[in-house]
Formats: structure tokens, C-alpha cells, sequence
């Protein structure tokens, strides 16, 4: 397998040869060059393949890439730039898609994780992850109608929040014709369950008495019986991948209420009454539905929404960034591609465990291409990435800053980190 820079001294020989044979012609065979001068025309050739995730809450994957293409630029010349924007089901899952896919956005109003109305979009691509025909896929994600930035910290309340209106997104889907689905579940204001989003689509969850129980976690404890009877028949004719990027259980200390309530608002006291209720919903699923969700690896993702998916829907749970990557033909997007470029807001070691820079960096060294990684911050463990391929780390913050000024000035601070990171890449490749 050829290193980095022994790739480029091939290519480059390669290129320089054109080059000398093109002079040749343009100047005319009979003139002679003069001594150095074919040495000058010779320019670096250099292939970079463009692959970071969104950094959350300032910049989305194609804004990192486009700013990262324009200061390639600057450095190189030629060079040849392939942009494949991703996601791992999160922010930007449905950007990304439809970015790499073509595609169209529909924007529709439905209920918010407090209960008001909110807009959303979601994306319409051609099909080809879920079934090879022409039929349409609908994009989607949670975090649209049901996620955390929809609610300021003091409104976030996990007994009360719902995920009825990511039901409803589906249902409009479904509306269209749609029956092919792809629905990115990471960021989420909820600990519900997912019952709000099968509320939505017809699951009935009663009560002792019968009744039906509201909306939020706290209902959890109330559930007694599941009917699904009425659930929206038209679900038994879809195919739906749910696309995420952790695999806890639904119940448990590696839980859903567990591991994520805290970030969702959720007090020591809260954390008591819905751990409860998650337990209470998985016994009835497992007596009534012959189901043990604890089983399923990802089933406590959003809050339990992944387990809801799975039980009432049919759907399939797989890791974010590989399903990504397999729409995208990444294999094929790496042939004679001389340098990866990926990344994401923070690295650390939480992101050996299916985040997009590692999920880029596993690929990209089975097919012997290297990989950088750019990311807003480092934090403990980020060595854990360099075991998986990714050669280095470029964080974007250059002094002492608080967050909110970084997320302010993330732009510029890529830029600059970008161009501190290119500069090395140059460096490498001029010592041969």
C-alpha cells in the first residue's frame, strides 16, 4: 500500500509529464526549454475528499465544506474537490441526503414537543437506499418536531414533552404516497417512549380503566393495555429505516431515561418517575406484543423512540453514518482521492462510538486513503480516533474563548484552522 506522499510523487510525475508535453506544443517542439523552467510550469496535483458532519448550532455539514473548498483553493493548484456532506441521524441527516441524493423539501406545521405548533421541513429524494424501484423516499427527523433546540432550558421538561408531532410528519408522508422512509432520530427533547408519535398514527395506549393516557413520560406509568387496531394501515405497506448513532437499551443505567434524560431537563426526581414508567411500557410491550425492547440495540435512543419505531412501525434500526455512507456510494467517491477531510463540533472519546470522523476514517483506511480531522473542540479520550484511522486533529479554536463566542465566530475560526491545516498538508508534501 503506497503512503500519502508516494501516491502524489506518482501522480504528480504523471501530471508534470502532461504538462511538458503540453509546453512542447503550445511553444512549438524546434525551441528548446530553458534549464528549471519545465520545473516551474509543474504544479501539485492533489485529489481531497470533503466529509465533515454539521458543527451543531452554527454550521451545517455544507457550510463547513464550502469554507474548507475555498482556503483548498488558495493552497492548491490544481486541485480536484469531492464534497459528500453527512450526517449520522442527527442535525443535518436530512441536508445531507438530499444533498447527495437530489431531491426537494416539504415544509409542513405540525404539534411541538410542548404541544404548540411548529414548522418543519423534511426531505422528498428519489428511492435507493430502502428499495431498488423509483419509487420516492421521504426523509426525515425528529428533531424537527420533537427536538431540544425548540426549547429554551427552562422549558425542557421530559415528563410533559412529546414526540406527537414526528408522527405527524410521517402521516403527511404517507399522505403523498410515500411509503419508503428514512428517519434520523438524534436530538431529542423527549423521554416519551415514542408513544407520541404512534398516538399520532393511530396506537391506541389506555389506561386501567380503558381511557386513553396523554401525552409526555409521565403517561408511561399509566399504560395498561396497547391497541394497535386502528394504527394507520397503510404502515404495513412501508419500509422504514431508522437511522441513529447510539445503541442503548430502553431501560437500565445505559438506558434512554438514564444516560439522556439529564440533558433533557430531567431532575434526579423526574429521572425516578420515568425510569418507572419506561420500565412499566416495556412489560406491557413484552406481554402483549411478545417483544423484549431491552433486547434491541438502539431501542432507547430519542427517548424510546427508537423502540417505538421498531414495535408499532416495523422499522429497521441502523448506525447513522454507515447508512449515510452507503447512499453515498462512498467506496466509489474514494477512488484516487489523495486526502479525507472530516469532522464534527467536538471530538472526543464519545466519538469512537459511531460518530461521523470515525465512521469516515473506518473506510477510508480499508481502502488505504488518509484521513484529518477539523472539529470545534477536543475533548478527553479524542486520541481514541487516531486507533481507527484518522491521522490527526485540527481543533478551530485558537485562544481562550467561551463557547458562545466560538459558535458566534465559527466561520472565521474554520477558516483559520483550515488554512493552518492545509499549510501542514503542503509541508508534508514537499517532504519527499
Amino acid at each position: 500500500m503506497r503512503s500519502f506522499t508516494q501516491k502524489l510523487i506518482r501522480r504528480n510525475k504523471r501530471f508534470a509529464w502532461k504538462q511538458f508535453k503540453s509546453s512542447l506544443v503550445n511553444e512549438g517542439s524546434d525551441k528548446r526549454m530553458k534549464k528549471g523552467e519545465s520545473e516551474s510550469r509543474t504544479k501539485t496535483y492533489i485529489k481531497i475528499l470533503l466529509a465533515p458532519d454539521s458543527f451543531k448550532g452554527s454550521m451545517t455539514s455544507m457550510e463547513v465544506i464550502d469554507c474548507l473548498e475555498r482556503v483548498a483553493r488558495r493552497h492548491f493548484d490544481p486541485v480536484e474537490i469531492v464534497k459528500v456532506p453527512v450526517a449520522d441521524g442527527g442535525e443535518g441527516t436530512v441536508d445531507a441526503l438530499v444533498a447527495i441524493k437530489g431531491g426537494e423539501y416539504r415544509y409542513i406545521e405540525v404539534t411541538g414537543p410542548l404541544g404548540d405548533k411548529v414548522k418543519v421541513k423534511y426531505g422528498i429524494i428519489e428511492s435507493g437506499i430502502v428499495q431498488d424501484n423509483e419509487k420516492k423516499t421521504a426523509v426525515i427527523e425528529m428533531a424537527q418536531a420533537s427536538g431540544l433546540p425548540l426549547l429554551a432550558p427552562p422549558e425542557r421538561n421530559p415528563l410533559l414533552t412529546t414526540t406527537y408531532g414526528t408522527g405527524e410528519i410521517i402521516k403527511d408522508a404517507l399522505d403523498l404516497g410515500i411509503r419508503d422512509f428514512i428517519i434520523g432520530i438524534g436530538g431529542s427533547a423527549t423521554n416519551d417512549g415514542g408513544i407520541g408519535a404512534a398516538q399520532a398514527l393511530g396506537v391506541r395506549f389506555t389506561d386501567s380503566e380503558g381511557n386513553d393516557v396523554g401525552y409526555g413520560g409521565r403517561e408511561l406509568s399509566r399504560i395498561r393495555r396497547i391497541d394497535i387496531e386502528n394504527r394507520d394501515k397503510r404502515l404495513g405497506e412501508s419500509n422504514i429505516i431508522v437511522i441513529c448513532d447510539v445503541n442503548n437499551p430502553l431501560t437500565g443505567d445505559k438506558g434512554a431515561t438514564m444516560v439522556f434524560g439529564p440533558q433533557k431537563g430531567a431532575t434526579p426526581e423526574m429521572l425516578a418517575i420515568l425510569e418507572e414508567g419506561m420500565k412499566n411500557y416495556a412489560r406491557v410491550i413484552r406481554n402483549q406484543l411478545g417483544i423484549d425492547v431491552d433486547k434491541i440495540p438502539g431501542s432507547g435512543a430519542a427517548g424510546g423512540l427508537g423502540a417505538a419505531l421498531v414495535c408499532f412501525l416495523g422499522a429497521q434500526l441502523k448506525p447513522g453514518i454507515d447508512t449515510i455512507l452507503d447512499f453515498a456510494d462512498f467506496e466509489r467517491l474514494l477512488e484516487d482521492v489523495d486526502l479525507v477531510i472530516t469532522g464534527e463540533g467536538r471530538i472526543d472519546r464519545q466519538s469512537v462510538f459511531g460518530k461521523v470522523p470515525v465512521g469516515i476514517a473506518k473506510r477510508c483506511k480499508n481502502q488505504g486513503v488518509k484521513v484529518v480531522a477539523i472539529a470545534g473542540s477536543m475533548g478527553e479520550g479524542a486520541q481514541e480516533v487516531y486507533k481507527y484511522g484518522i491521522e490527526s486533529i485540527m481543533p478551530i479554536v485558537n485562544k481562550d474563548m467561551c463557547l458562545d463566542e466560538a459558535i458566534s465566530r465559527a466561520g472565521e475560526l474554520l477558516e483559520d484552522a483550515a488554512d493552518r491545516m492545509f499549510r501542514l498538508v503542503k509541508l508534508g508534501m514537499d517532504m519527499k
